[in-house]
């Protein structure tokens, strides 16, 4: 058979491309980076930007961003950082970012998926045994996937399922060189729950394990300083590898992982994904000392942030809506209908509302689940969670009625 035959199933996304390409899928936001911008030529109220703590613009990122630029150019440093790729700024960053996640030592990565994925690959050889949450990011399952020895998964924030996990992934590696690598996230980002860290590391004094946490929705946004969901739940100390990324709060690209100096060495050492790719560029190093700067020594980010968060939460929650279990910024809500029901309810948003936001279907959730994903940010106002409560209030008033049962995208679209 032709490898290429397969091809034509296009997979569970794929699958609707001709009618959701440009819209639902691969969209184009326009202009300045803001709480409002253009969708297909027209302004939309946006809820679907990772940008936290609203860096994105900011005046002083955007100067620093440019001065980089203007001193360094795109192409330096040249090569990976173990060959011809380091500088001074790269280290001050991984310096700075250790002192502010309170660990001996930081290691840059050049992406957030990638750098996940080649943490796990690293630190675990066949000996070991990975236990995982199962509602885990896609950069963890697919690091799963790499691993070439045991692996359990444990039910979503369930303590009692992990500790029987441990339990056989303890029995597995008796005798053996191996160890145990368990992995959670700190804010899952679909549900916006946090992970049980403090359930997890409380299991440490039963159980023989390393602790890898994904904070990706966590840094910036959780603790008293933002340091993470770690902080937030007191157990920084038990953390043993701590995993963020700068697509989210810092508004930038890349990653880092920071840890004990015998593992971030480590790491540095022996990361095939950092090893042999190129490092970050000057610019958006520089760029990021600024918006960590910024990050750590203005509080009112944050506040500004879980301003917008609180509104909007229990606006939604006052008036009825399901938004799950969530204790961060991370904003799902939860209506019941079809996926003809979930096309045309984000098409009326758009069309009609001006209000954009992203959709998530089966097979991310369970059929007959749709879920709009709202991200609020610190440069988002009071104003716009009031006109986005009024339009949902009148979404959710459609939907009921059987509305969006009987309109075809077209229809919505006219």
């Amino acid at each position: 058979m032709d490898l290429f035959n397969k091809l034509s199933n296009r997979g569970p996304l794929g699958q609707h491309q001709k009618m959701a390409h440009g819209y639902f899928t691969f969209p184009k936001l326009e202009g300045e980076i803001s709480n409002r911008m253009v969708f297909r030529g027209k302004e939309h109220l946006i809820w679907s930007l990772n940008n936290y703590l609203g860096l994105a613009n900011h005046p002083e990122v955007r100067k620093a961003d440019a001065d980089g630029a203007a001193q360094y150019g795109l192409a330096l440093p040249m090569g990976a950082r173990m060959m011809s790729g380091n500088s001074n700024h790269h280290e001050q960053l991984e310096k700075n970012l250790a002192e502010f996640v309170k660990r001996e030592d930081a290691f840059l990565l050049n992406f957030g998926y990638q750098g996940m994925v080649s943490i796990i690959d690293t630190l675990v050889s066949r000996h070991d045994v990975i236990v995982y949450d199962a509602e885990s990011h896609a950069c963890i399952i697919d690091g799963v996937r790499l691993h070439q020895g045991k692996r359990y998964v444990y039910t979503h924030n369930d303590m009692d399922s992990l500790e029987k996990q441990l339990e056989r992934a303890t029995k597995l590696i008796e005798g053996t060189e191996g160890g145990i690598l368990v992995i959670t996230e700190g804010v899952f980002g679909m549900s916006g729950a946090q992970g049980n860290l403090k359930g997890v590391v409380e299991l440490k004094k039963k159980f023989d394990f390393r602790l890898l946490v994904d904070d990706a929705h966590g840094f910036g946004t959780m603790g008293p300083t933002g340091a993470g969901t770690d902080e937030l739940q007191g157990v920084q100390d038990g953390v043993d590898v701590y995993f963020g990324t700068f697509a989210k709060s810092m508004a930038g690209i890349g990653a880092f992982v920071a840890a004990t100096e015998d593992v971030t060495n480590f790491l540095r050492y022996n990361m095939r994904s950092q090893t042999f790719a190129k490092s970050l560029p000057m610019p958006m190093v520089v760029g990021l000392l600024k918006r960590l700067e910024l990050l750590r020594n203005n509080p009112e980010l944050k506040d500004n942030l879980w301003k917008i968060v609180r509104a909007l939460q229990s606006g939604l929650r006052e008036r009825g809506f399901n938004i799950g279990i969530t204790s961060s910024p991370v904003t799902p809500v939860l209506l019941s209908g079809t996926l003809t029901e979930a096309t045309n309810i984000v098409m009326d948003l758009r069309e009609n509302y001006s209000i954009f936001c992203s959709i998530v279907t089966y097979p991310v959730v369970p059929k007959g689940v749709i879920m709009l994903r709202l991200i609020p940010s610190a440069i988002h106002t009071l104003a716009d969670v009031e006109e986005t409560l009024n339009a949902y209030s009148e979404v959710a008033e459609k939907l009921k009625s059987g509305y969006y049962e009987s309109k075809s995208p077209v229809e919505m679209n006219a």
